[in-house]
């Protein structure tokens, strides 16, 4: 009997040499599923069989948000960590010089940002090399993954993260499916589309759930997706992050360079962390990503604290402020006057489900009694 990698390998050149076009549609929405289950299992023995992480994976997450500085190795990772924290980190000009993963903090406009520099990657880190396992499963846990490449090879680099990142089912810039199953005793496959499908048809929908061996279940599907969308809702295990692309070493680099890589790739910043240059736009830019508000609280008759803002999360409600200082707050909250970019005019009276913007000011008001 073949082994799992043998079987994948067979997968992968079949699809390869599948031409793709409407007839084969449902063919090659069965071999995806197949192979996507078999990755996962070979993925899982990798997992089960690894050693454990070592001193500096297990990253306890804190701050106000965290961002994962990910790239290949001796691309400046260290630098930048150092440039964004003021954090002493290793730095030396040959590969692997971080051999664990540093936290820093970047202190930003009253928040508080956590910023890990990751060991560099390299191809292969996805099924288990150069300590891919540990270093991916810390990219997972972070709300930002940041994509440094070295301006000497950045389309080869950003492909190779690329192609690892969505091997470990991290997919970047993406929004989780809107698709729903509700698995049943008879009754067959049920695909219900609020939208038309353009990417797959019902029967290779059916096909795929057959490969995951679910024969009776209800599919509502809300969004326009693919074979490879609904495949990530049947795996269950992908986690869907954004991400920042930017080049690194640009004063050592030509404009006919950095020309070529901007028809390759979308770049968010190009950045010298040697010299500094655009490292306050990067801090900028990362504080803009993070999607955090920053609200100011304001006691019934008492005077606005601007000193120490309370940090959310962008789409935050007033309960949901009232969760984070008390649990038994909500409950205790009659209703909040609001000042700021989300009222319509000043002291604006809201209740529960209002949705905070930044910089807002807050009053609670509890019930009587």
């Amino acid at each position: 009997m073949s082994s799992t990698e043998d079987k994948i390998r067979e997968i992968e050149e079949e699809l390869r040499i599948t031409k793709k076009n409407k007839a084969t549609e449902t063919h090659v929405g069965r071999l995806k599923a197949k192979l996507a289950k078999l990755k996962r299992e070979a993925q899982e023995r990798i997992l089960a069989s690894g050693k454990s992480g070592g001193e500096g994976y297990d990253v306890k997450k804190s701050g106000d948000s965290s961002v994962a500085l990910i790239g290949l190795p001796s691309v400046g990772k260290s630098t930048i960590l150092g440039r964004l924290t003021n954090k002493d980190s290793k730095v030396g000009a040959y590969a692997f010089t971080t051999l664990e993963a540093i936290p820093g903090v970047l202190e930003y406009k009253n928040t508080q940002i956590q910023v890990i520099d990751l060991p560099g990657i390299i191809s292969g880190a996805s099924k288990g090399k150069g300590r891919g396992k540990q270093v991916l499963s810390v990219a997972r846990s972070a709300d930002i993954i940041l994509i440094v490449l070295d301006v000497f090879d950045a389309v080869n680099h950003f492909n190779l993260i690329m192609n690892e990142l969505y091997h470990f089912g991290i997919r970047l810039n993406q929004s989780k499916p809107d698709v729903e199953i509700k698995k049943s005793d008879r009754g067959g496959i049920g695909v219900a589309s609020i939208k038309r499908l353009t990417k797959i048809d019902e029967p290779t929908i059916k096909a795929i759930m057959n490969e995951y061996k679910i024969l009776n279940a209800a599919i509502t599907i809300r969004t326009d997706i693919d074979t490879d969308q609904l495949i990530d809702v049947l795996e269950g295990n992908r986690v869907y992050l954004k991400s920042l692309v930017i080049v690194n070493k640009v004063d050592l680099g030509t404009p006919e360079m950095l020309k070529k890589i901007r028809n390759k790739i979308h770049i968010d910043l190009e950045i010298s962390a040697q010299t500094n240059y655009h490292v306050e736009e990067l801090k900028e830019l990362i504080f803009d990503s993070v999607s955090l508000v920053r609200l100011y609280l304001r006691p019934q008759g008492g005077t606005t604290d601007f000193d120490e803002p309370l940090i959310m999360r962008e789409g935050c409600t007033v309960g949901d402020v009232c969760d984070k200082l008390h649990r038994s707050l909500r409950n205790e909250v009659k209703f909040a006057r609001v000042w700021g970019k989300s009222a319509k005019h000043p002291g604006q009276k809201v209740m529960l489900n209002h949705v905070l913007e930044d910089e807002d000011i807050l009053t609670l008001i509890k019930s009587r009694g």
